[in-house]
């Protein structure tokens, strides 16, 4: 029962740190890469999809995201699609073919940034507190229910206790990371 307990808290904190990647994926920095309009979804015969399935999504160089329909008509709502992300961005069509230019960041914007990234961290870091201390009730009702011993109690917290610091630590990492990719000039 506690190894459940506690590869359930593992594979949870496992997700949320890759949640929180997934999340930083969307933040411009200062190169072109095709993350940044994975989540875009497009209206493709009344439903939505991402821009991945209707189109070719390729970086030409580092400031230019090449998106290539596979379809004529589709060309105006995928430029719809990205004036309405919050990515800030304008849309270059020529043909079938849209081009989106991102600008060099400024040095404020990078500080802004950078403020963002921590800002993603820390809510990731609560996400896996929280984990925890639903792994820690639930061991606790197991005592509760006399099903194992205080002893065990405190062995289940200790190791979950250290599930929590590796994931903490991991998020760290990533936002260090992440905060020396967009202070690259």
């Amino acid at each position: 029962m506690l190894n459940q307990i506690k590869k359930d808290a593992q594979t949870r904190m496992a997700k949320s740190v890759e949640a929180f990647r997934q999340e930083l994926v969307k933040l411009r920095t200062g190169r072109a890469s095709t993350a940044l309009v994975d989540h875009l979804k497009v209206n493709y015969y009344g439903s939505d999809v991402p821009v991945s399935q209707v189109a070719s999504v390729a970086v030409t160089d580092a400031r230019t995201i090449t998106i290539t329909p596979w379809e004529k008509q589709m060309v105006g709502p995928i430029e719809k699609a990205i004036l309405a992300s919050d990515l800030g961005l304008t849309p270059n069509t020529a043909g079938t073919v849209i081009r989106l230019n991102l600008p060099p960041l400024t040095e404020e914007r990078r500080r802004e940034l950078a403020k963002v990234v921590h800002s993603e961290g820390e809510d990731a870091k609560v996400a896996i507190r929280n984990i925890r201390r639903d792994a820690n009730h639930h061991v606790k009702e197991l005592l509760k229910d006399k099903q194992i011993t205080e002893d065990d109690v405190r062995r289940a917290e200790d190791e979950i206790q250290k599930l929590t610091d590796h994931a903490i630590k991991e998020v760290d990492e990533i936002v260090k990371a992440k905060e020396q990719e967009l202070m690259a000039v």
